[in-house]
């Protein structure tokens, strides 16, 4: 069920809501937990009994675990096995196939008859709640947190529906008191209102819109790929990206709100950073932080020889590739970013800041477009052909697919309107305004991208956001 989908908009949400606010206080735990396993069985049907049974083992394994504070090897011991147990359904359902692709292949080289794949059935959203477990489990036996007892309460900080498929990854100490105690107000629901106003916005008129031309160009064969068209879809591709995702995050953050939850920030204008690892403080920042707190860190971080560290940079940004996707394109896209984390920190980082603003900014979206070309490209065959086109050695024949073709006046002004939302200027609110006009002007501005939102929704089709398939 997409948040930007009219059953969702016009029935889901209004019901949840009524539901949740007629209902007393001492049990809105409860409808809201039922409303995100509905949530969650409308597009997974069966399937639901995956995030159950990882709800399950893990509100166990967590008293268990907190039942063991005065048996440190004990304790040790299940948390390892929690964390594999997390791991391992997770990577039988994502990468099985993947795993037995690679494995025939050096098979057929010995000679040796091809293992049967799998097929198995990707559970939405599976990346995300089995990162919430981990961070649960986790935050218990590191004594952030104390083990939740009533398994209701587990399954609610799981399954809550609005960071259920894409996120945010939101830390079980984060969320703890939230949890066991809120007051929604109608401060809340206003904000949550605007978030949510301005997320769907962002998937529709924007993502949805520079989608077209990127996903046609990415489409098109050796022959019809030009220059200047290469760098037409990729800068394409990463508006969309970028919107799609923080249009999601928006809306998450929103809906959040409105059922009186503070969900933290996901996106921080990622694109006017000046460096990678300023990149990487601003894009998913759930993820990237979870990777450093859960990963990197207990690899040793920083506190290890120099050596070790850029080992565990690249060790951290395999396995964010490898999280995005079953894929050796996505592997080589977190590699890719990790080698750069690398290079800055073997001196480029200190030789950028020497640099003009305006040539650091130019060297980060050089840096991250063509990392999006692995992100993007189904194939890392495909992923080259792009990059030679990129690069000017494409093979590109006459073709009416010239970059003329998918300038249309729409794309155009979401192209426009995503370059200068991607930058963090001055909003309603920083303006010397009256209150009085303040209000009215950002009332009619949210309303006017509502309405707009919903005549684009209502022309379009089914368009899912990218990150549902993680």
């Amino acid at each position: 069920m997409v948040f930007a989908s009219p059953l969702f908009l016009f029935a889901f949400l209004p019901l949840a809501l009524a539901l949740y606010y007629l209902t007393p206080n001492r049990a809105r735990n409860f409808s809201l937990l039922c409303l995100s396993l509905a949530f969650y069985a409308w597009g997974e049907g069966k399937w639901v009994v995956v995030m159950l049974a990882s709800v399950t083992c893990n509100w166990l394994g967590a008293m268990l675990v907190d039942g063991l504070a005065e048996r440190p090897a004990q304790r040790k011991l299940v948390l390892g096995a929690l964390v594999a147990l997390n791991l391992t359904a997770l990577s039988c359902f994502k990468y099985a196939d993947f795993v037995i692709e690679n494995l025939n292949h050096a098979l057929g080289l010995l000679g040796i008859a091809a293992l049967t794949e799998p097929h198995l059935h990707l559970p939405l959203g599976i990346s995300f709640f089995t990162f919430h477990a981990i961070s649960y489990v986790v935050d218990v036996y590191r004594g952030q947190s104390r083990a939740l007892k009533n398994p209701l309460d587990t399954a609610l900080y799981i399954a809550l529906f609005p960071q259920l498929i894409a996120g945010p990854i939101i830390r079980y100490h984060y969320i703890e008191e939230q949890l066991q105690k809120r007051s929604p107000s109608l401060s809340d629901m206003e904000r949550g209102v605007k978030r949510f106003v301005s997320g769907l916005a962002k998937k529709v008129l924007i993502a949805n819109v520079v989608a077209r031309a990127a996903d046609g160009i990415f489409a098109l064969s050796p022959e019809h790929l030009s220059f200047g068209v290469a760098w037409l879809g990729v800068a394409a591709y990463a508006l969309q990206i970028y919107f799609d995702f923080s249009g999601y995050s928006d809306m998450a953050i929103g809906l959040g709100a409105m059922f009186g939850f503070r969900f933290p920030e996901n996106f921080d204008h990622p694109y006017v950073a000046r460096s990678v690892q300023e990149f990487w403080r601003r894009w998913h920042i759930s993820l990237s932080s979870w990777f450093r707190d859960y990963v990197y860190v207990p690899l040793g971080g920083n506190r290890v020889s120099p050596a070790r560290v850029y080992a565990n940079l690249v060790a951290v940004f395999f396995l964010c590739g490898l999280w995005h996707g079953a894929s050796w394109s996505f592997v080589v896209w977190g590699l890719f970013h990790g080698a750069f984390l690398v290079i800055e920190r073997l001196g480029l980082a200190e030789r950028l800041r020497r640099l003009p603003a305006l040539a650091q900014h130019a060297y980060l979206l050089a840096v991250v477009m063509i990392g999006w070309v692995f992100f993007r490209a189904p194939t890392l065959s495909g992923a080259g052909v792009f990059l030679r086109a990129l690069a000017g050695f494409g093979e590109a024949a006459p073709t009416p697919f010239t970059a003329a073709w998918y300038l249309t006046p729409q794309f155009c002004l979401a192209a426009a309107a995503g370059i200068i939302g991607s930058a963090p200027l001055a909003t309603m609110r920083r303006l010397r305004w009256t209150a009085t006009t303040s209000l009215v002007a950002e009332t009619a501005a949210l309303s006017l991208l509502l309405f707009a939102s919903i005549l684009q929704i209502a022309a379009g089709t089914y368009d899912p956001f990218i990150y549902f398939r993680f």
